[in-house]
């Protein structure tokens, strides 16, 4: 591959994603500026608040395509990403495509290259939660089986690979690119406009379908912070999706600090700044690690397991909002942190061998 121009297409369509495309494009735009990439954006996330403002702060280029794709089911979006990435590849013809984390537009993008006999490299692979009914599991475990190369952040996860039989030539472990976006973007973070004061705040999410789309485990949550609340600030950067759903059943957000949703220099500072995370996010808990708050995860299983097993996280569940509340106040993380997700330089790996061809 090294004696032609080489063109890699980068499929994305989540906030998580273009932070992961920010880290390799950037380190192919400096590092290997002879070779193109084009990036499509299915669209997945398309509100102004959830997509653009990333691309402007986070200085990732435009995307060449724009699919417009998102609202729909997973199946309808699946299928029409599939569809309409397929038209792209057939145009573009590109030496690679790029894949990253577990959405449906990973997966689609996938699919649309390997029929078209398109290589895929997939980053953040290997990831497991054994928990098939998350849609997520499954985008990734498909995903992975048709990557010709499978780019893995953590130990655990090259391991996991290795033991569903994935070929251990098509498995490098080069370190988790969020680490690298959270290094390199921590120092220009800015606090968001909705947040008043300087008094202590646990920094919330909510936007997972195991807990949305359940009536029980989202009132759990929602009173949960509701009473955290009556001691301790908590500031919520609320889904557009969770908003709706919270407002269908009536819950009262009354005592939470309700924000829109933040772009990602904002969601640094709010975790350089808050005493605790609750998430159901796979990315915040990582996020809250690198800069050394404990986390409580509103789930029952987690693909980070490693920072489960090293005291840093601890999964509480959605069934009872008094768990969520004693391990909000009690949680107390070990005072040393083990090296999980590499060295900060997992975006300049990948790069490069996606420019090598191995």
């Amino acid at each position: 591959m090294n004696d032609k121009r080489i063109t890699i297409a980068t499929v994305i369509g989540a906030r998580p994603q273009f932070i992961k495309a920010a880290v390799v494009s950037r380190a192919l735009r400096e590092l290997h500026p002879d070779k193109r990439e084009v990036i499509i954006h299915t669209g997945q996330h398309y509100d102004a608040n959830m997509s653009d403002v990333f691309f402007d702060e986070l200085d990732i280029p435009k995307p060449g395509y724009h699919l417009g794709i998102g609202g729909g089911t997973h199946g309808q979006n699946t299928g029409r990403m599939l569809e309409g990435i397929e038209q792209v590849l057939l145009n573009e013809r590109p030496d690679w495509v790029l894949v990253y984390g577990d959405t449906d537009s990973t997966l689609a993008g996938a699919l649309a290259a390997t029929k078209l006999h398109i290589p895929v490299a997939h980053v953040e692979a290997g990831l497991r939660s054994y928990n098939r009914r998350m849609p997520e599991e499954i985008n990734r475990v498909l995903t992975d089986h048709v990557a010709s190369l499978l780019l893995t952040p953590t130990a655990t996860a090259t391991r996991n690979l290795h033991s569903e039989g994935i070929p251990f030539e098509r498995v490098v472990e080069v370190g988790d690119v969020m680490y690298d976006a959270a290094l390199f973007y921590k120092d220009k973070a800015k606090k968001p406009a909705g947040v008043t004061d300087d008094s202590p705040f646990v920094l919330a999410t909510i936007h997972r379908a195991e807990n949305t789309d359940d009536t029980s485990r989202l009132r759990a949550i929602v009173q949960a912070l509701n009473e955290i609340a009556q001691e301790t600030c908590v500031v919520l950067p609320l889904h557009p999706r969770t908003r709706s759903r919270a407002t269908a059943m009536g819950l009262d957000l009354g005592s939470i600090t309700v924000l829109d949703p933040v772009g990602y220099l904002e969601m640094l500072w709010l975790l350089q700044n808050c005493e605790v995370v609750v998430t159901d996010s796979g990315g915040l808990q990582k996020e809250a690690y690198f800069f050394g708050k404990p986390c409580v995860i509103t789930r029952d299983q987690t693909e980070w397991v490693e920072l489960v097993e090293s005291g840093w996280n601890v999964l509480v569940g959605a069934a009872n909002p008094s768990d969520i509340i004693q391990r909000t106040s009690d949680f107390i993380p070990p005072v040393t942190s083990p090296t999980i997700f590499g060295d900060g330089h997992a975006g300049e790996r990948v790069a490069s061998l996606l420019v090598s061809g191995t």
